[in-house]
């Protein structure tokens, strides 16, 4: 019998692949004979992760790219065909996210009311823009196969507003930091940006979905940690392996009868 959850010899394509999901999920899709394409700005940190992942059981390349510029979108494109002749899915997770850390962004310390323009047009750029034109580059490929998958990546604060009591710090007189304007908001974009796909290519044999992650335990203060925490039913922040095998279902015929829909890994954030 076949394995519907099987995604040997596919060629797909991770954006976002030098940062710590994307890593991951590249690592989960070469263990599974994948042909992965980890696509990221940070061309050295695919190049480097690619190496890693020499003598898993799927082949794994490293490629630069801009996912808010057209024309260095059409080159990963162009690449994936020439070394593989084919995608058959296409990861958007490339994002402007910025996050808790010990050594905070700038830019997580700006209330609503101080937000910039820039700021502000460079998160739509990558987080809404860059899905439209890898999802519209890659289409071609996928309408001439028949088949194909787009999974988009959202987030816990694409479907609820944050809780921006999480950002305050516990030293009295600490400055505090505010989860921005910008990121809920693409995110938000993303469910109806998949709605919108999965619709429109309606019977072309081309499936679109969303993964919806929640938070990852990664390098964050301790009191962010138990905050984080404490607002799960799990009681726990995510180990960054635990959302590959929700990604793996999505991308193979496992979930053949599912599209426009968003799958929720959140620790049961949104269940209370």
């Amino acid at each position: 019998m076949n394995n519907p959850f099987d995604v040997s010899g596919r060629a797909i394509i991770v954006t976002g692949g030098a940062g710590l999901l994307g890593r991951e999920y590249g690592r989960a899709l070469a263990a599974a004979g994948a042909s992965v394409v980890l696509a990221d700005l940070d061309e050295a940190g695919v190049a480097a992760t690619a190496a890693d992942l020499r003598g898993a059981p799927g082949t794994v390349m490293g490629v630069g790219v801009d996912v808010t510029d057209e024309a260095s979108v059409a080159h990963l494109v162009r690449t994936t065909l020439d070394a593989f002749g084919r995608i058959d899915g296409l990861v958007n997770n490339a994002a402007l996210n910025p996050a808790v850390s010990r050594s905070p962004a700038a830019e997580f310390e700006m209330p609503f009311e101080q937000y910039s323009l820039d700021l502000w047009n460079r998160t739509l750029a990558v987080n809404l823009t860059g899905m439209f034109l890898c999802a519209r580059a890659a289409a071609p490929a996928m309408l001439a196969q028949r088949r194909g998958v787009v999974v988009n990546i959202s987030s816990t604060y694409g479907l609820v507003g944050p809780d921006q009591r999480l950002y305050e710090p516990d030293t009295p007189g600490a400055r505090r930091g505010y989860k921005p304007v910008a990121y809920s908001v693409t995110k938000s974009g993303v469910l109806g940006f998949t709605r919108y796909l999965a619709a429109y290519w309606a019977g072309t044999g081309i499936r679109v979905n969303t993964l919806t992650p929640g938070g990852v335990r990664h390098d964050q203060p301790d009191e962010f940690i138990r905050r984080y925490s404490a607002r799960t039913v799990l009681g726990r922040m995510a180990d960054c392996q635990e959302y590959s095998g929700a990604l793996l279902f999505l991308l193979s015929d496992a979930s053949s009868y599912m599209t426009g829909s968003n799958l929720v890994l959140d620790g049961g954030w949104t269940a209370w």
